[in-house]
């Protein structure tokens, strides 16, 4: 949350974050999910992180309240992965809290985020706030909740996601733009090999933006239409056109969704994710493989 990146301006995108300077080579395959959730009455924050690295799979949850108190988090460390299987139970300011987690048969792709065959859930005072995977009955009986609840019902919604992806020509990716829970497939095309490169974005297959002479507009902020609602691009792909190896060779992007009237004159990016009420954003950084 905190160390989402910072800043845009009205007139192009000045990204800055602590993840996008390393090298190519040493960035950890990461996805950042951060889920609103409603618990009798009242507001928190649930960040999901999934990593994957050489030294394997790993996974954080942590759980804030309304007024930015860090009420627990949990870490299961890539190296201590084979506690697959598992809870949690902590208290903190008057609250328990407690996250479970079955990834004993879960499956994966070439991403950090399992595809199925898991759950990770989390219940603040014996109430069930959070379920995520394709094992509800498995998790209601572990947590001795309605097996109804799920990550899309109105107790969760996603709010943000910041993710890493790497490819070559094509970086693709999931994310739901409005509030009903669908997934759209997103996928960011861009060829730096020929002498006139463009960039691409297509949701669902269809091509919704082409920005080109990208040499000259390596940094730029676009607005398409996905479900009847508008999102806001926004894209620095310097590091991919003019960048040293030394400094990494990945772009930025945002997409968001957000509904207040001074989004273009935002001073932040993901700077302040738990201020935000309204809207979904996605942070993506895709490192192009040589």
């Amino acid at each position: 949350m905190r160390d989402f990146p910072s800043c845009f301006g009205e007139n192009g995108v000045q990204i800055a974050d602590s993840s996008s300077s390393n090298a190519g080579k040493n960035a950890q395959n990461l996805v950042t999910c951060i889920y609103k959730c409603r618990i009798r009455g009242s507001t928190c924050l649930i960040t999901v992180t999934w990593t994957k690295n050489l030294m394997g799979q790993g996974l954080t949850v942590g759980v804030d309240d309304s007024c930015n108190q860090t009420l627990c988090k949990v870490e299961i460390k890539p190296w201590l992965f084979t506690k697959r299987k598992g809870s949690k139970s902590l208290e903190a300011y008057s609250r328990k809290v407690d996250v479970f987690w079955d990834l004993s048969a879960a499956k994966f792709g070439s991403g950090s985020e399992p595809l199925g065959g898991f759950y990770v859930g989390v219940a603040v005072d014996k109430e069930t706030v959070l379920l995520l995977g394709d094992m509800n009955k498995e998790a209601s009986k572990k947590m001795k909740m309605n097996p109804t609840v799920t990550p899309s019902s109105p107790n969760a919604s996603l709010i943000a996601k910041k993710e890493h992806v790497f490819g070559k020509r094509a970086f693709a990716t999931k994310a739901p733009f409005s509030g009903d829970g669908k997934r759209h497939d997103l996928v960011i095309e861009c060829d730096t090999s020929v002498s006139d490169p463009c960039l691409i974005v297509r949701v669902d297959g269809k091509t919704m933006m082409t920005v080109k002479r990208i040499k000259w507009k390596f940094r730029g902020n676009n607005t398409i239409m996905v479900d009847r609602m508008e999102v806001e691009v926004l894209w620095d792909v310097h590091s991919w056109l003019f960048g040293m190896p030394s400094t990494g060779n990945s772009a930025v992007f945002m997409f968001r969704t957000c509904q207040s009237a001074e989004k273009t004159k935002a001073s932040s990016f993901f700077s302040d994710t738990k201020s935000q009420s309204l809207g979904f954003s996605l942070a993506l950084y895709a490192w192009k493989n040589e």
